[in-house]
């Protein structure tokens, strides 16, 4: 099974609250993911009250702006540090519509009623979650807690796009990935880290098993995409376009051929956007 203390003390030390903001692959990651969710969620028409749970939602980065626009969004994390930076800059700033950051592990939500959200984020616990059993639990647990017609917005790492990017570590850190790591996650998906060092159980899937996933527990499909496109590992040239008209091409672009399967899976991190039937 999934080893949570690895993945905790991943967390404990690896700067995800800025992860996004350090530098361009991370800032255009944020911004396409942006894009994806202004695009598909309930609007805020007539004083709507939305409710979303951002399920492995670190440190709040998807949180506050969010709860910003009006959304009222719950916040839940494996890391109770990451957690703890979310309270604070909710205090800070004086997010009233970020209600409550608890700590959960996807894999068992019983802390929430049934039918509780509007919308689930799942960004990360599905880069973790090591076994078939607890995929089937997360996401069966995400369907529990949504409303019908509800819809989740959930990131992985594609198989090919999270193995290959393996042999870099391998000759980058090899104290982290021997050659047996290697053929197993091109095996099978998954990676063990051999080091405290570095990322933690990761899962890497093909497209069409996180389709299957969610299919199987009541999901229909609205879309399936990778985040980044072609701009994956070309955001530093891209980020060099001030023409603002140019720029949005550029991403209309990436846009428009995101969901191409070569560029799903290879591009890294992608999404499955699904509603609750």
């Amino acid at each position: 099974m999934t080893d949570f203390e690895k993945v905790k003390n991943y967390y404990k030390h690896f700067d995800e609250k800025n992860r996004l903001r350090n530098d361009n692959s991370g800032k255009l990651e944020f911004l396409m993911t942006m894009r994806i969710l202004e695009k598909n969620l309930p609007a805020l028409d007539d004083g709507a009250e939305i409710s979303v749970l951002d399920l492995g939602g670190g440190a709040g980065v998807y949180s506050f702006p969010l709860a910003k626009k009006g959304y009222k969004v719950t916040l839940a994390d494996l890391s109770e540090t990451l957690l703890e930076q979310a309270r604070k800059q909710k205090e800070e700033d004086k997010v009233e519509n970020l209600i409550v950051c608890d700590q959960v592990n996807a894999t068992d939500l019983s802390c929430y009623k049934d039918n509780s959200f509007d919308v689930v984020l799942l960004f990360g616990p599905l880069y973790h979650l090591t076994e078939k059993d607890e995929r089937e639990n997360c996401v069966s647990e995400i369907r529990r807690v949504l409303k019908t017609g509800g819809k989740v917005f959930a990131s992985f790492i594609p198989h090919l796009s999270g193995s290959i990017a393996l042999v870099q570590r391998f000759c980058w850190s090899p104290d982290q990935v021997s050659i047996d790591t290697l053929e197993e996650c091109f095996d099978s998906g998954k990676f063990k880290n051999l080091s405290s060092n570095g990322f933690q159980e990761g899962y890497y899937p093909a497209s069409e098993e996180i389709e299957t996933l969610f299919a199987t527990n009541g999901f229909e499909k609205l879309q399936l995409r990778s985040i980044r496109g072609f701009g994956y590992e070309k955001e530093d040239a891209i980020f060099k376009f001030k023409n603002k008209n140019v720029f949005s091409k550029i991403l209309e672009l990436i846009d428009s051929t995101a969901g191409d399967k070569s560029i799903l899976e290879m591009c890294g991190h992608a999404m499955y956007v699904g509603v609750k039937k």
